[in-house]
């Protein structure tokens, strides 16, 4: 079977970064892209957060801001897909251009600042989805003006969390002024804790799990704090992490120095040694989700030997593709077998 991608990626990589995103957007709208379907693969089965995932890999926050395909994202073999970040205000985000591709790094920098249709346009389009589709989360943040953080994230709560498998608070993207401040225990503890109060609200069978996603630049000592904090407060699991603010010497693309968020290869190690402290230093206490660089079954495999119990990826598809999930899946069976394992859960934290 011929890859579509390796027909029209290379089209696609010639227009406008934020443009070619919409157009892959459009034509899986429209049905195309294929359709890989679900292999049946135990060893890669996962029982995390309270829910069970087909396989570990999922799509990070970002691709599907809008909640506009994530059936057809599910259908090309991740185990699981998170929509967001949204807001409770629609928000056109930051001014243009504000996504640039670093091909000799193979890394993205974007500073869209959370360009969404609001929550309530997001909730039409998962009313409408048919059940049983598969596990999909919802990233929710605040909006750009908003002097109430905590209204905010409670006002996207109560209405998107009734229509997905989990909710992931995000106070760590770097491209909405003052957000990442929301990581100080100061801050953070109040907020949580609203949360959590208002997930009480709903019945017991609805609750969703609540995940709290951390920025990488945090230092450990904060990012463990804060990780301790969501334990506390009755968080279910963490992700790490966002992009980051850093830009590491070796970078050789010519957009190397615009200001955003830096996700994909050059981020794989920080985020990957932030994990493994997190997951040490809490003494396992929450399940986390491991985001930045992904783009081979051996990296996800050792964020998952670091403590991850779920991966997801973003950026790595824009240079290789969908046929990447169904490698790395098929990567990941052949790693456990190597190393004489029957289930990609007694792998994880095991290098931790």
């Amino acid at each position: 079977m011929v890859d579509p991608y390796r027909l029209f990626g290379p089209m696609l990589r010639r227009f406008e970064p934020e443009l070619a995103h919409d157009l892959t957007l459009r034509a899986l709208e429209s049905g195309l892209g294929g359709k890989a379907g679900h292999k049946l693969r135990p060893s890669l089965a996962v029982r995390c957060i309270g829910l069970d995932f087909p396989n570990p890999v999922g799509l990070a926050a970002g691709f599907d801001k809008d909640a506009r395909v994530p059936d057809r994202m599910l259908a090309l073999g991740f185990g699981f897909v998170e929509v967001g970040t949204v807001t409770p205000e629609p928000q056109a985000g930051n001014p243009k251009p504000r996504i640039f591709r670093l091909p000799d790094d193979e890394a993205v920098i974007n500073r869209l600042g959370f360009n969404n249709g609001g929550m309530e346009a997001m909730a039409s389009r998962l009313e409408r989805r048919p059940p049983g589709g598969g596990i999909l989360g919802v990233n929710i943040g605040k909006n750009k003006t908003t002097e109430d953080a905590i209204a905010d994230y409670r006002a996207a709560f109560e209405r998107l969390a009734p229509l997905g498998d989990y909710v992931v608070v995000n106070i760590s993207s770097p491209n909405t002024p003052g957000l990442r401040d929301l990581q100080a225990v100061e801050s953070l503890r109040p907020l949580l804790h609203a949360l959590v109060r208002e997930r009480e609200k709903t019945s017991a069978v609805a609750r969703p799990p609540l995940l709290l996603k951390l920025a990488p630049d945090l230092a450990v000592d904060d990012a463990v704090q804060a990780s301790m904090l969501a334990a506390g407060e009755g968080f279910d699991g963490l992700t790490i992490s966002n992009t980051t603010i850093d830009r590491p010497a070796t970078l050789a693309s010519r957009h190397r120095d615009q200001a955003g968020g830096l996700s994909g290869k050059p981020l794989f190690e920080r985020s990957t040694e932030l994990l493994r402290s997190v997951y040490g230093a809490t003494d396992h206490g929450l399940p986390i989700v491991g985001v930045g660089g992904v783009a081979s079954a051996e990296q996800a495999y050792a964020k998952i030997r670091a403590g991850a119990s779920l991966v997801q990826l973003y950026s790595a598809l824009i240079y290789r593709g969908p046929g990447l999930i169904e490698q790395i899946l098929a990567g990941l069976e052949v790693l456990l077998a190597r190393d004489g394992l029957t289930s990609i859960e007694q792998a994880i934290g095991s290098d931790a």
